[in-house]
């Protein structure tokens, strides 16, 4: 049970960068440019590592606590998700609402930490990371709430293992509502185009980086890492819920754990390719049209939701 524990968080925290660099390699072919390497993530992480971080003197403990309860809660919320296998070691502690509310208390504790900087660009990206938190949240719940219904459970693990018996009869237009409906929350809670983007720096128009605008050293390493893990946590959600073909069972052997966590890379290469292409034929949204965006998948997780209860009312 520890040692499964261990090897989760290590792929996790493995895994995260290496999605990032695959996604801006692949924005930089579709912008002509060069672009950085794949591995650039890493290089930037251990760079931020060896750094001071300098620190305002207006700042309280929350400043400093926000990087590590962020990371932590992201990181507890990874415990709960399938990723190679469905039976997880932690998976009677919590279910979807549990992730759920972990996202949402890394998301509180990080924009409470760019108020307490005193910065107007902090406050500023804080307002808007709750106002969008406060559009994703109830879509990002029904769209999973959907397959949960099907299933009759709401524990990621059990939700993966019985769509993965199914097969290929689980692909049915409910599916593919919920299914649509997470890949536009995936854009919005992984801070894409046209919601957010994540390499600008024009002080206008940034909503995740104006909150850390004010962390250095160490403490940004902690933060950047934070975010690339959620970000392949929503990714996973997306490969192991609706496509969970190839993820292993309990009683499974040592090779059948490599081929499924195999499978698992190669799925969240194809999600984070299909977002990078995504972001790179989209321009930026101004922000008072993102509900526009979120009332559609809200839409479509409720239609996905009414089309589960008559068809099994039928």
């Amino acid at each position: 049970m520890i040692a499964q524990i261990i090897f989760q968080i290590f792929i996790i925290i493995a895994l995260a960068p290496l999605l990032s660099g695959i996604m801006k390699k692949v924005k930089a072919f579709f912008q002509i440019r060069k672009g950085p390497g794949i591995l650039q993530p890493y290089y930037d992480i251990l760079k931020f590592l060896q750094k001071d971080s300098v620190v305002s003197t207006n700042v309280s403990w929350i400043f400093h606590a926000a990087p590590i309860v962020s990371f932590a809660a992201v990181l507890a919320a990874g415990l709960l998700i399938p990723i190679y296998i469905t039976q997880l070691s932690l998976g009677f502690a919590g279910d979807l609402i549990a992730v759920i509310y972990l996202f949402a208390l890394a998301r509180f504790f990080t924009a409470l930490a760019s108020l307490d900087a005193g910065s107007s660009f902090g406050g500023m990206g804080g307002s808007r990371e709750m106002f969008i938190a406060s559009l994703v949240e109830p879509a990002l719940m029904l769209s999973i709430f959907a397959v949960a219904l099907n299933v009759g459970s709401t524990n990621l693990g059990f939700i993966s293992q019985t769509v993965s018996g199914l097969g290929f009869d689980a692909m049915s237009p409910y599916q593919i509502l919920a299914f649509v409906a997470l890949f536009i929350i995936a854009i919005a809670e992984t801070g894409r185009i046209p919601v957010d983007n994540p390499a600008t720096h024009l002080e206008l128009t940034m909503i995740h980086e104006a909150m850390i605008l004010e962390y250095s050293g160490k403490q940004l390493a902690i933060v950047e890492l934070g975010a690339m893990i959620k970000q392949l946590l929503i990714f996973s959600l997306l490969a192991n819920i609706f496509f969970p073909w190839g993820i292993a069972t309990g009683g499974a052997g040592a090779a059948e754990y490599v081929l499924a966590l195999l499978i698992f890379v190669i799925k969240i290469i194809i999600i984070g390719i299909t977002m990078a292409v995504v972001e790179t034929s989209t321009a930026k949204w101004r922000l008072f049209r993102l509900p526009e965006l979120m009332s559609i998948s809200l839409m479509l997780s409720f239609l996905a939701i009414v089309a589960v209860i008559i068809v099994k009312g039928g």
